[in-house]
C-alpha cells in the first residue's frame, strides 16, 4: 500500500476529464492536479518549449510527493522523451499508448482517425504506435488547433454554432475517409464529444484518451502495488499557473459530480 497521491498534469483544464475518470475508478485515491492555465495551449509551441514546460510540470508534481505521474495531455505525451520519462523516480504514463490500444481493439474496417493539437499530429506518435499493432491500418490524422481554446473558453454547449462550424471545417476530410474509429487525441476534446459524434456519425466509435488512460493507470497502480487500499474517501487538490477564477467557473463542466476541492495558483516557472 502507498498512501501518496497520484499526480496528473495538463496544459490547461482538459486533463480534468482524466481526473474525473480516475476518481470514478479509484474513489479511495488522493490526486494532485496541475493545469498550466497561464501557458495554455501547448500544441502550437515548439518541441523544445513543450519539453521544457513538461519538465517544470513534472518537477512540481514530484515536489508534492506523488507516487505516479499521468501526463493527461496529448501534446506532452507525444513529445516528452521516453528515455527521460524512464529516468523519473516514479512511474510515468501519457495518453498515447492506452488510446492507441483502444482504437485498434475497436476498429472493424481498419480505418482509424486521429485528431489532436498541431504538435501531437506533427509528432506522428499515435500513428506509429497503431501501425506497430496493426500494420495494414489506414490512418487519417488531422490537427485541430482551435479545439483547445474553444473548450478553455467554454464554447462546449451542444449546438454552439461557432464550435459546430469549426468541427465541420476540421473533420470533413476525416469523415470522408470512411473511418469507423476516431481517437480524441487531446483530453480537452471529450467536452466536444457530443458535437464531434453527431458530425462523424453514430457508426464511428470515439476513443476518449483521458478515460482509457485513467483505466490503464488504475490497472498499472494495482500491478505495481501502489494503491492505498481505500475504497472511498479520496481527495483532490488542484493547482494552476494563472488566476484560479477560471477554474472555479469551469470545474463543474470538467469534473461533474467530483467538482470541489482547494485550488491554488503557483509560479510554475520556479520549478
Amino acid at each position: 500500500m502507498d498512501k501518496r497521491p497520484i499526480g496528473v498534469f495538463d496544459s490547461g483544464l482538459g486533463g480534468l476529464t482524466a481526473v474525473r475518470q480516475l476518481r470514478r475508478v479509484l474513489p479511495g485515491e488522493d490526486i494532485v492536479y496541475f493545469g498550466d492555465t497561464g501557458r495554455v495551449p501547448y500544441g502550437s509551441r515548439a518541441r523544445d518549449t513543450i519539453v521544457q514546460y513538461a519538465r517544470q510540470d513534472i518537477r512540481f508534481l514530484l515536489s508534492q510527493d506523488v507516487k505516479f505521474i499521468i501526463a493527461a495531455c496529448g501534446t506532452v505525451s507525444s513529445t516528452f522523451p521516453p528515455e527521460e520519462a524512464a529516468r523519473l523516480p516514479v512511474p510515468y504514463t501519457g495518453v498515447v499508448g492506452a488510446a492507441s490500444r483502444a482504437a485498434v481493439a475497436a476498429t472493424r474496417n481498419r480505418k482509424i482517425g486521429i485528431i489532436g493539437t498541431a504538435a501531437t499530429i506533427r509528432s506522428g506518435s499515435y500513428a506509429a504506435v497503431i501501425r506497430d499493432m496493426m500494420p495494414d491500418v489506414q490512418i487519417t490524422a488531422k490537427a485541430c488547433p482551435l479545439f483547445v481554446p474553444l473548450v478553455e473558453n467554454g464554447y462546449v454547449q451542444d449546438g454552439n454554432p461557432v464550435t459546430q462550424l469549426v468541427i465541420s471545417d476540421y473533420l470533413e476530410s476525416v469523415r470522408a475517409a470512411g473511418i469507423d474509429t476516431l481517437i480524441l487525441g487531446c483530453t480537452h476534446y471529450p467536452l466536444l464529444k457530443k458535437m464531434i459524434g453527431d458530425y462523424v456519425g453514430e457508426s464511428v466509435t470515439l476513443i476518449d484518451s483521458g478515460k482509457v488512460t485513467a483505466q490503464a493507470a488504475a490497472a498499472a497502480l494495482a500491478d505495481l502495488d501502489l494503491l492505498n487500499g481505500r475504497s472511498e474517501g479520496g481527495t483532490a487538490r488542484y493547482y494552476v499557473s494563472d488566476t484560479p477564477d477560471n477554474f472555479a467557473e469551469q470545474e463543474m463542466l470538467f469534473l461533474g459530480e467530483y467538482a470541489g476541492g482547494p485550488v491554488q495558483r503557483i509560479a510554475i516557472e520556479s520549478y
